[in-house]
């Protein structure tokens, strides 16, 4: 764009004196000002429209609007002009007032001096600016930009080319301690954070360049130079420009709250000295509290984690030193744990925990995985290197137990039985046994689940599937809630269990296929993801009666993907593999969900040969920290490809993650950060099964 000879500013007054006075005062300073009287909104508007501005000043005090009236106007045209305000009495509280109104000064209307001051000031900083951005980027991002520069001018900014730093501005070299501009530019972005994060930070700039970085999205990661607590926040955005694409990473200033001296020594006083965990009675309180808030979706599972002969680590350090091998123990558990977990100190060295999980397996595979880390890592007492493993006791949260005692109990069993094994290992308790609690307890739930199967009281509850590599199209993972008598949502984790052992499932999975093809007519869906229990796999009949439901709704079988666990299909792989070959034949697709990669499990996909793979949802909390785990999914995906098998995230629950799974190659992603499970209105599902009770539970 041509510099032009004069500085074109509109001046807002209903008094013409108001411009003869600003213009003056700028040309007798050697400006080549040309004002523009503006005494109307309408006026403004035509001027907008018409002329270029370079600066608006408002005389608040003989102008019909206001600062932010004024703000929003030449917003449609101009939204990074700068806006000087005038009053005749200026002080500092009117000063404070006008620029949180949006204004970039408030000046005395009789200092003519500051007048010029902060006009040279803000027109410096307007065309020094646009200047540098018309070289990054076309005129219509450079507005937007430009405009968000403004806003957030505190913010820490850089834009990366193929990875190195090319510019960043003031902000960023103070936040990263920069000497001078020779320690940021033309270095990689991922030598300013650690080392644990640099895998999101990679997935992110490169999803960002290839246009699959949403706005909104934001990283959590640690400076290189920061201590434990250190966060920093990460916006992504792609940007073009003559010299090609770039990402602007942009870093809001971290917030350094302090807290009252009192409320941190009152929440000290409730931590064990030692793990940081709660003491034993601040933990049972908080437990008491949770377990009368259900989750919202899986089920809630209580972990007793103990350290496998801990006597002997005594004699090797000592006893002084056995409560720092314990807080090492503590820090890595904690590590490992989800945001709404919560753990105690019970009593010595166990340690107890309430998780939040999808299902007790997924409670199982996590002590399983505290497990192995544990036994991989290496403690050191006096730079004395200590190795350690430990058992894991695990149940799930349920009815069946009367009392908080008799869970903690039961949790205590689970682990006395991974010890009894040898240590070192994690053991799910399940209530599989026959006894008179269980049987009492199931006779209640048999009772509603087949007064609601009756009652069509089943619903749909419905999570979209994302797109990593390309987009997805109405791809839904379809759930099952019941609905009790006082209209509330049941979740799976409490009815379920009952229903595997007392021969329902085959009617209730018959309830979840019927309601998913009139689901995908309804929503006109393209995929949609329906789990079977182990007893649908192996009903020889299945199939036939899933054909008529798609010749009756008129619906192509493809649309339909059958999913099972990849533990269940290997126990019963010769049954698996017979009704798989059945869905093939009929059209509809395979999924194996909650896949692994602790061995190698490649020949279950050439057996089975999937459609889909869904990596275990386990996985993903320590997914963006952990490089072992890293390139074990990456040998999934590449094994995958090769076989032609799409690969779907389970339980996604934030940005890291995402940018992780993005660089290894994950073609799609499910979870709370997609979205919650959300259950589908009643009218688009089908009538109960089955009208009589002789009916349920032999289809």
């Amino acid at each position: 764009m041509t510099e032009r000879k004069y500085i074109a500013i509109a001046v807002l007054t209903d008094k013409e004196e108001d411009v003869e006075l600003v213009n003056g005062t700028l040309r007798h300073a050697g400006h080549a000002a040309h004002c523009h009287w503006v005494e109307s909104s309408r006026r403004f508007d035509e001027l907008l429209d018409k002329e270029e501005i370079e600066l608006v000043i408002l005389n608040e005090d003989r102008y019909p609007a206001k600062i932010h009236q004024v703000i929003k106007q030449k917003g449609v045209f101009y939204p990074e002009v700068p806006l000087l305000a005038l009053r005749k009495v200026v002080d500092e509280d009117s000063i404070l007032e006008a620029m949180n109104a949006g204004a970039c000064d408030l000046v005395s209307i009789d200092n003519k001096k500051r007048l010029l001051m902060v006009v040279d000031r803000e027109l410096r900083a307007y065309r020094v600016e646009r200047a540098l951005n018309s070289t990054l980027t076309s005129a219509t991002v450079y507005r937007r930009q430009l405009n968000d520069y403004m806003a957030n001018a505190a913010s820490a900014i850089a834009f990366v080319q193929e990875g190195i730093i090319v510019e960043a501005n003031k902000s960023w070299f103070d936040l990263f301690r920069a000497k001078d501009k020779s320690d940021v530019i033309g270095l990689p972005l991922m030598d300013n954070f650690s080392d644990e994060n640099k895998a999101a930070i990679k997935g992110a700039v490169v999803a960002t360049m290839k246009g699959k970085w949403k706005p909104g999205h934001k990283l959590s990661v640690r400076p290189a130079f920061g201590g434990e607590g250190t966060n920093l926040e990460l916006d992504f955005r792609l940007t073009d420009s003559d010299a090609g694409p770039y990402v602007q990473v942009r870093i809001a200033p971290p917030r350094n709250a302090i807290e009252e001296p009192t409320k941190l020594a009152h929440e000290a006083l409730k931590r064990d000295p030692t793990t940081l965990f709660l003491h034993r009675a601040q933990f049972l309180d908080r437990l008491k509290k949770r377990l009368k808030n259900k989750p919202k979706s899986g089920l809630q599972a209580l972990a007793i984690i103990k350290p496998d002969d801990f006597s002997q680590v005594r004699a090797n350090v000592g006893i002084l030193d056995t409560e720092d091998v314990l807080g090492q123990f503590a820090e890595e558990i904690r590590k490992r744990m989800h945001p709404r977990d919560v753990a105690g100190r019970f009593e010595g060295t166990v340690i107890i925990a309430l998780l939040e999980r999808g299902n007790d397996r997924d409670a199982e595979a996590w002590g399983q995985q505290l497990v192995e880390h544990i036994k991989k890592h290496t403690f050191k007492v006096r730079k004395q290197p200590v190795k350690l493993t430990c058992s894991v006791g695990v149940i799930a949260v349920s009815g069946v137990y009367a009392d908080l005692e008799e869970m903690i109990s039961a949790a205590m069993e689970a682990q006395e039985h991974a010890r009894e094994q040898g240590g070192n290992c994690a053991y799910l308790l399940e209530s599989r046994e026959e006894s008179t609690r269980i049987r009492k307890y199931d006779k209640i739930w048999v009772k509603h689940i087949k007064a609601a199967l009756m009652d069509n009281r089943f619903r749909l509850a419905q999570l979209p599937i994302a797109g990593l590599r390309s987009d997805a199209d109405k791809m839904y993972d379809l759930l099952v809630r019941m609905i009790d008598q006082q209209g509330n949502a049941v979740l799976p984790s409490e009815f379920l269990p009952a229903a595997e052992r007392n021969n329902l499932m085959k009617t209730i999975d018959r309830w979840m296929i019927t309601a998913s093809i009139e689901f995908c007519v309804a929503h006109k869906a393209q995929k949609v993801f329906v789990r079977l229990s182990h007893h649908s796999m192996q009903d020889e009949s299945l199939v036939e009666w899933m054909q008529g439901e798609f010749e009756r709704n008129g619906l192509d079988p493809a649309h339909l993907c059958i999913q099972f666990p990849e533990e269940e299909a290997a126990k019963y792989i010769k049954e698996t593999r017979q009704t798989v070959a059945a869905f093939r034949k009929l059209g509809v697709e395979f999924a194996l969900e909650h896949y692994g990669v602790e061995q190698n499990r490649m020949q279950i996909l050439d057996m089975l040969k999937p459609n889909y793979i869904k990596i275990d949802g386990e996985l993903m909390h320590s997914l963006s920290k952990d490089t072992d785990m890293q390139q074990a999914v990456r040998k999934v995906c590449e094994a995958a490809q090769q076989r032609q098998i799409e690969t779907i995230a389970e339980r996604v629950e934030n940005a890291n993650e995402m940018a992780v799974l993005f660089q290894l190659g994950v073609h799609y992603m499910q979870g709370h950060y997609v979205h919650e499970p959300e259950v589908v209105l009643e009218e688009t599902l089908p009538e109960a099964p089955s009208t009589t009770l002789e009916a349920i539970g032999n289809p």
